[in-house]
């Protein structure tokens, strides 16, 4: 739950970022465009307001809170299952980064398709795609209908590969006790 609701609040920031990267990536295609992420963010914000900003943030919300679904009690089942009595914290922490790796690549690739839907909701340069999408099942209905199945799935390993090792940091972090350390708050002993 409090994993679930961390999400909700990362994506008011995350959302605008991930709109501008995407559009950055796209002007970037485009001979001698020097356009800035300042310069897309205002123009942006000029022609739709606020929400051109915060365009897809429901299928993020999806994406972000089916990730934290699979990711969080995969890595509870896995700490609960690999932990052994006689392990130093040296193998405890080694586990740890193990799992979390397992679960951060296992929750990313099975996710993927609403990442892929997303990226195709906030490409909102004209003339970049024939193929306008209106929504989150129209976005499926029209990628499945003029690509295929499998097209859910482009950028899953290197997802995968990208975000496996990033959970494995931020869960032994958490781990080493770098949070509390930081505010003074006595780490709970398991």
């Amino acid at each position: 739950s409090s994993g679930i609701n961390a999400e909700y609040g990362q994506i008011v920031i995350t959302t605008p970022m991930e709109l501008l990267k995407i559009q950055m990536q796209l002007a970037s295609q485009v001979p001698g465009n020097k356009t800035t992420a300042l310069q897309l963010a205002k123009n942006l914000f000029a022609e739709k307001g606020l929400r051109g900003l915060y365009k897809g943030t429901v299928v993020t919300a999806l994406r972000d809170v089916s990730f934290s679904c699979v990711y969080f009690p995969l890595v509870g089942i896995g700490c609960q299952y690999l932990s052994g009595e006689g392990d130093d914290k040296l193998t405890s922490f080694l586990k740890t980064l193990a799992v979390a790796s397992f679960a951060g690549a296992s929750a990313s690739g099975l996710v993927t398709p609403f990442d892929v839907v997303k990226t195709r909701i906030q490409t909102v340069t004209p003339g970049v795609s024939a193929v306008t999408y209106n929504g989150i099942p129209d976005t499926f209905t029209k990628v499945i209908k003029n690509e295929g199945f499998g097209a859910l799935y482009k950028g899953c390993v290197p997802r995968m590969s990208v975000i496996a090792p990033l959970m494995a940091i931020a869960q032994s972090v958490y781990f080493i006790g770098v949070a509390e350390m930081l505010f003074g708050v006595n780490q709970k002993k398991y």
